[in-house]
């Protein structure tokens, strides 16, 4: 029964609408397009990527109350760089949370989709292309991240440097690995079996009961980088 929830609670993270058993990396969520294998480009694919070299701090305002969120770089760079450099770009202005989910447990809020529906990502002017980014964890210990892997999938049992504690955020993402774009979650409770799978980046350090408050529809007043914008590398 616990592994049935667990494999349920997966598939709402997801970015579109999956089913219950499609949470593995074998077929494509509805109406994701496939991105190309990782694998098989150059030897720093990502480069054209905004990347956090060391700590931040984004406040989100929700209904008029602040939600203080300190953005780790050192562990997740690339998935920080991204978040931070939406929050400057003021992405997250006016977009809603379209997924809550706290029945039969306390699990995520999600939001960041600029369609309201959980299917959208940020399309990048520059280039006119939704711009997404690799899955990044780093394993306990390790000075570097595994990309484009989950942790079990790359054979690594330890779990990751960033774990889904209460308060984490993270990026959600289809069941391709780099498939994450602009949505992303705050978890309500302890899920220890979303480590290693997805790429937390950040915690709330203020304001938890802000996001305890959210309800589907709710809207993002604002998100603005407090400290740490000089460590953004476009």
């Amino acid at each position: 029964m616990y592994e049935k929830l667990q494999r349920w609670a997966i598939s709402l993270i997801l970015v579109g609408v999956l089913a219950i058993a499609g949470c593995t990396e074998s077929a494509p969520a509805p109406d994701t397009p496939p991105n190309p294998d990782s694998t098989s480009v150059s030897a720093d694919p990502f480069e054209s990527l905004p990347v956090l070299d060391g700590q931040a701090t984004v406040v989100m305002t929700v209904k008029g109350m602040p939600i203080t969120i300190a953005v780790d770089g050192n562990k997740a760079p690339i998935t920080a760089g991204n978040f931070v450099d939406l929050v400057e770009r003021g992405f997250y202005d006016g977009l809603t949370f379209h997924r809550v989910v706290r029945e039969p447990e306390p699990f995520v809020v999600q939001g960041g989709d600029p369609l309201g529906n959980g299917t959208g990502g940020f399309v990048d002017p520059a280039t006119g292309q939704e711009r997404s980014i690799p899955l990044e964890i780093t394993p306990e210990g390790d000075a570097a991240p595994v990309y484009s892997k989950t942790l079990p999938s790359a054979g690594i049992s330890e779990p990751p440097e960033l774990q889904h504690t209460r308060g984490a955020v993270a990026m959600a993402r289809s069941q391709f690995p780099d498939s994450a774009s602009s949505q992303f979650y705050f978890t309500l409770a302890n899920l220890s079996f979303l480590d290693g799978n997805y790429a937390v980046f950040g915690y709330v350090t203020e304001g938890m009961d802000v996001v305890d408050a959210i309800e589907q529809g709710d809207t993002i007043d604002s998100a603005k980088v407090t400290q740490g914008l000089e460590n953004l590398k476009r």
